[in-house]
């Protein structure tokens, strides 16, 4: 069949004549409603594919009231984004199950505080259905933004004003993240049962509760003799080192490292190279994440505390989808979910 010329596209009009039902059912039919017999449900359809009818966007959503696309932020600067795998592989997550609901990712940077009026301005004007919002800081202004507008939102990590799963200041808020302070004890039990008895901590900005969970996961099982060594660095290399050459000028003797990521863990390994210490012999190190691209290219291999990033990056879209599509029942078990860690084993520890 010739395509049709944009000027004579096939209208609903047609699609109803052609099937011999009322516009309003063959509008429900393409709509995605309820309520048509399922012999009248197919002509239409049929009816859709003989006259190659494509419905209008613009008219589509003035019906459903919906726009088919999902807003994306990440509450960082782009040089962060493109240069932590952490982030692709969470984005991949969520792209692969908007995908599956015919759904449109549309992503908003994060340079700076004056983004957030950016952000607010395209969220209230109607672009997207809900927000999935990731990264963020204890006063990041987004969760008030997506309250005040009424923009259905799921956050990855915990958001900071939480204190955990369960009733109270939870209740409601929908977010997925990983046991990170059940994956810190796991961390560093390991190094307690490999003997390490000087193990410092470098952790991730403290204004994110994904490092603030961390580092209390490392001081969860810290035996009474064994000194509370942290510093804290920023997620990046450039941060690992530097948290690891202060450490090491605080205490030369430290013999085992946590670090609060796999890219901070690069960081600290090259200083402890440049001092003079062997991985894993003289320091044992442990990261977090299990990015193989990092976790696998390192010099030994990095041991580290798995989260299943991309897993959650799905999640996070599933709850969203289900809080725009799902039943009440559904709509109402939406809320936080905590995924499992699991600890790696390679060479540098």
């Amino acid at each position: 069949m010739p395509e049709p010329h944009p000027g004579n596209r096939p209208t609903l009009e047609a699609v109803a004549a052609l099937a011999g039902v009322s516009r309003a059912t063959a509008s429900r039919v393409v709509n995605g409603g309820d309520g048509v017999r399922a012999h009248l449900a197919e002509r239409v359809r049929e009816a859709i594919r003989d006259l190659g009818y494509v419905p209008n966007p613009a008219a589509r959503t003035l019906v459903t009231r919906r726009t088919g696309a999902v807003a994306v932020i990440i509450a960082e600067p782009e040089v962060r984004i493109f240069s932590d795998p952490f982030f692709s592989h969470q984005v991949r997550g969520i792209s692969k199950e908007l995908t599956a609901h015919d759904t449109q990712l549309v992503l908003l940077l994060v340079e700076d505080r004056c983004d957030y009026d950016r952000i607010e301005r395209y969220l209230a004007g109607g672009h997207v259905d809900g927000a999935l919002a990731f990264s963020l800081h204890t006063d990041d202004p987004l969760p008030a933004i997506t309250r005040r507008i009424g923009m259905p939102t799921v956050y990855g990590g915990r958001p900071g004003w939480t204190d955990g799963p369960g009733p109270g200041e939870d209740e409601g808020v929908a977010y997925v993240d990983a046991d990170n302070r059940g994956g810190a004890r796991d961390a560093v039990r390991y190094l307690l049962a490999q003997g390490r008895r000087r193990i410092a901590h470098i952790a991730g900005p403290l204004d994110q509760t994904s490092a603030a969970d961390r580092l209390s996961g490392y001081r969860d099982v810290l035996p009474g003799d064994v000194p509370d060594l942290f510093a804290e660095g920023d997620f990046t290399p450039a941060g690992g080192a530097r948290a690891m050459a202060e450490l090491l000028d605080r205490d030369p003797g430290i013999d085992a490292v946590f670090a609060g990521n796999d890219l901070m863990a690069t960081g600290a390994l090259r200083v402890l190279r440049e001092r003079g210490r062997t991985v894993p012999e003289d320091v044992a190190l442990v990261g977090f994440d299990d990015a193989e691209s990092v976790a696998e290219g390192t010099d030994p291999p990095l041991t580290t505390v798995r989260q299943d990033i991309e897993g959650m990056g799905r999640m996070m879209a599933q709850l969203l989808m289900r809080t725009l599509d799902g039943t009440p029942e559904e709509r109402a078990a939406v809320g936080p979910v905590i995924t499992a860690t699991s600890l790696v084993r390679r060479a540098s520890a």
